[in-house]
């Protein structure tokens, strides 16, 4: 099974879950990963990715309304080089804002595809509205789709967004950044507790500075780092002794440092789908304290780095504390369980699509 694997984001998760995936269905039986990725790509620009379909897309929201408003012309030149690959199947590995162009040229090329879909709905404070409708149009023209948790599966048949298509699991296994860091504890100093993604209400950082307040001091080392609007709570959190609040972008090439940094990783979230840097944190070999929420509990569940907890201050504070009094062992990275997720994904596109992948 000829298979592409398609994300056209220019930052964050997106690029790199799909080169993730091509790099893990390399060497499968039965099946012959084709990426294509945006030339825009942070990951292309820094030369992390090479890909067989570099496609250019936009820079900025003027570019991809242009990009938008060019489609008729598009889509024709699109299709000849989609019938050129030879292919039996597409997935997209993390929708964005061009992708009901690709589906158009898929669609005339005769090529079925299916969508991950990551969250099925906006997060509290997001405000990626536009795209959210853009991936409902493209999941009602999808041929199947992926979910990457129960909790994202659930929301999908709510909204009615199934209808009788298949519907597709899979797990959001760990994938590392680069070679695996010391073990947690390595450098002989403070704790150190890392928060890292999009500095938005549903991370629950509200939670997070509640309960190292509550904290004594001393013995642990927080960083938050990541991107979004100021708000009180940020300002509250750097009043923390120990506490400093990095608000900026983080680029692919410091991901395996800022992991490496860190003891442990703390997701405070008051709602999530699931977490692709729990995934990265877990390769790296980094203990790992979570809220019982959304599909974090299925993602987690099981995992020997990670500690549940409930959302709210103090049960957060007393996780955190444990790793004080009763720190996790270490355990191995593991930098094959996404092989096996990519390869499970394949099989099930394959059957999907009826059609004759040979994988083992």
């Amino acid at each position: 099974m000829r298979l592409l694997i398609w994300q056209w984001g220019r930052r964050g998760a997106g690029p790199r879950f799909a080169m993730e995936l091509a790099a893990a269905l390399q060497g499968a039986r039965g099946v012959q990963p084709v990426l294509s990725l945006s030339r825009q790509a942070e990951i292309m620009q820094d030369g992390l990715a090479t890909c067989d379909m570099p496609v250019s897309t936009y820079r900025g929201a003027i570019g991809w309304a242009v990009r938008l408003a060019s489609a008729p012309l598009t889509v024709p030149r699109l299709t000849r080089r989609l019938q050129r690959l030879d292919l039996d199947a597409a997935l997209c590995a993390m929708p964005g804002p061009l992708d009901l162009v690709m589906g158009a040229a898929l669609r005339r090329a005769g090529v079925p595809y299916a969508v991950t879909v990551h969250d099925a709905d906006l997060h509290p404070g997001d405000t990626l509205r536009l795209q959210a409708v853009f991936q409902r149009r493209l999941l009602r023209r999808a041929g199947a789709l992926v979910a990457l948790s129960s909790h994202v599966s659930e929301r999908l048949e709510q909204q009615g967004l199934v209808s009788g298509r298949p519907l597709l699991s899979a797990t959001l296994s760990p994938f590392a950044f680069g070679p695996p860091p010391p073990p947690p504890g390595a450098h002989g100093g403070k704790l150190r507790l890392l928060s890292f993604g999009r500095l938005l209400p549903y991370k629950g950082l509200d939670l997070l500075q509640a309960a190292l307040a509550t904290l004594t001091p001393g013995g642990i080392e927080v960083r938050v780092v990541g991107q979004g609007p100021e708000s009180a709570t940020l300002a509250a959190l750097r009043r923390l002794p120990g506490v400093t609040v990095e608000n900026r972008w983080v680029p692919e090439t410091e991901l395996g440092a800022l992991l490496g940094w860190a003891d442990a990783l703390v997701l405070s979230h008051r709602e999530a789908s699931q977490s692709g840097v729990a995934a990265a944190a877990a390769a790296a070999g980094r203990w790992i304290v979570a809220t019982r929420v959304g599909g974090l509990v299925q993602q987690l569940q099981g995992e020997p780095l990670a500690r549940l907890c409930d959302p709210d201050a103090g049960s957060l504070a007393a996780a955190i504390g444990s790793l004080l009094t009763d720190p996790l062992p270490a355990v191995a990275p593991r930098r094959n369980a996404f092989a096996h997720s990519a390869v499970n994904l394949a099989h099930q596109i394959a059957m999907a699509f009826d059609v004759s992948s040979g994988l083992a």
